[in-house]
């Protein structure tokens, strides 16, 4: 759990008036109890009214609420203009839920920031031909890097050659017009990209553990030392 989740829960917790413990956080959240006196301290820092003391307990008082989400005008544009290049270019699943983020977002901005995301003309229109096939591949892939999940894939290439392969699935990557993942190929034992639109199979295998030399802080640094950037540039 990322720590601004945390510290959202922790303020969840305390918000029901009962004398909740540093123990009861701690085994809730999955950390140490050290864990929660630090979060509890820059609760109270940050003007959160937390009352309590280690190992009494800690309570919030009656009336406190969060905050309405506050952006600048620019990470608007940017959160408007992300949400449609995915609905536009990115997996089903991966589109319908930029677009549920974004009623999420509007439904909690104050007046003036929802009109000003409703001015953005920053649009992403489709000429990939991508298909629901293809769209629904990428939610697939996705979900597998997530959970750490083998492919099982047939291939082809750019000459129209085949292969089948298993797959350990480490990124994916958008250059404009195709999506391509990088992988830790079983077959043969090194790093290899893939263009999505080029399976013509692809399902899910056992998970994979993490291993030293065949993870994607491994295939960065095997790039860096070839002088290539993360962004696919040159040094």
């Amino acid at each position: 759990m990322r720590r601004a989740d945390r510290l959202f829960q922790i303020v969840q917790y305390l918000r029901g008036g009962r004398l909740t413990t540093a123990a009861q956080l701690a085994e809730r959240l999955e950390v140490s109890e050290r864990t929660i006196y630090r979060d509890i301290a820059d609760l109270v820092g940050s003007g959160v009214p937390v009352e309590g003391e280690a190992g009494v307990g800690y309570v919030m008082r009656a009336g406190y609420d969060l905050p309405p989400l506050m952006f600048t005008q620019d990470e608007i544009v940017a959160l408007v203009a992300g949400a449609r290049l995915i609905r536009a270019w990115g997996g089903m699943a991966m589109a319908a839920a930029a677009e549920e983020a974004l009623v999420k977002i509007n439904a909690v901005m104050p007046d003036g920031a929802r009109a000003r995301a409703e001015r953005v003309q920053v649009h992403a229109i489709d000429f990939s031909g991508m298909s629901e096939e293809v769209r629904a591949r990428l939610d697939l892939v996705e979900g597998a890097i997530n959970g750490r999940v083998l492919l099982k894939t047939d291939y082809e290439d750019e000459e129209g050659r085949q292969s089948s392969r298993v797959l350990r699935p480490l990124g994916l990557y958008f250059w404009g017009k195709v999506w391509t993942l990088v992988a830790w190929c079983e077959l043969r034992e090194d790093f290899r990209s893939f263009r999505v639109d080029r399976f013509s199979h692809i399902a899910e295998g056992g998970r994979f553990r993490e291993e030293r030399g065949r993870s994607l802080k491994d295939y960065y640094d095997m790039q860096a030392a070839r002088g290539f950037r993360r962004d696919g540039s040159c040094q």
